[in-house]
């Protein structure tokens, strides 16, 4: 993929997001949003893991880990949700790395627990999105 198509459909997974929030407003569990998001997702034609196990290695070691992110989106953007009140810098760390030790280029941070999507919403890239073509 280039720069622009993982844009692209970050925007595409935002306006799903957005969509969701709009018929459900803030105030569910994390989970129901989830569902909801993975849905409209793939009734649209992306491939999408749900709560995917992250691999950790270790100086050479494979270890097991009860890490899980919420969602995959066509094997490149990492979706991490929250229904929370505040999403703190840890939330972003976490995100950040779950991309590193999933070599994905760009995650997003979403708050359903929020009267606007789009001015919560947080996009991160890494080193795997400078290496990605820019056509």
């Amino acid at each position: 993929m280039t720069q622009k198509e993982v844009t692209n459909l970050s925007y595409e997974i935002t306006g799903f997001a957005i969509k969701v929030h709009k018929a459900l407003g803030p105030g569910l569990l994390e989970s129901v949003y989830e569902q909801c998001l993975k849905y409209e997702l793939e009734r649209n034609g992306y491939n999408v893991k749900q709560q995917l196990i992250v691999k950790i290695e270790y100086d050479g070691l494979d270890l097991e880990s009860n890490l899980r992110i919420d969602l995959l989106v066509n094997d490149c953007i990492v979706v991490e949700l929250k229904a929370i009140e505040n999403v703190l810098p840890i939330h972003e760390a976490q995100l950040l790395t779950y991309m590193k030790l999933l070599e994905k280029p760009q995650g997003l941070l979403i708050n359903f627990n929020t009267t606007n999507i789009t001015k919560s919403m947080k996009p991160f890239v890494n080193e795997y999105f400078k290496r990605l073509d820019t056509i």
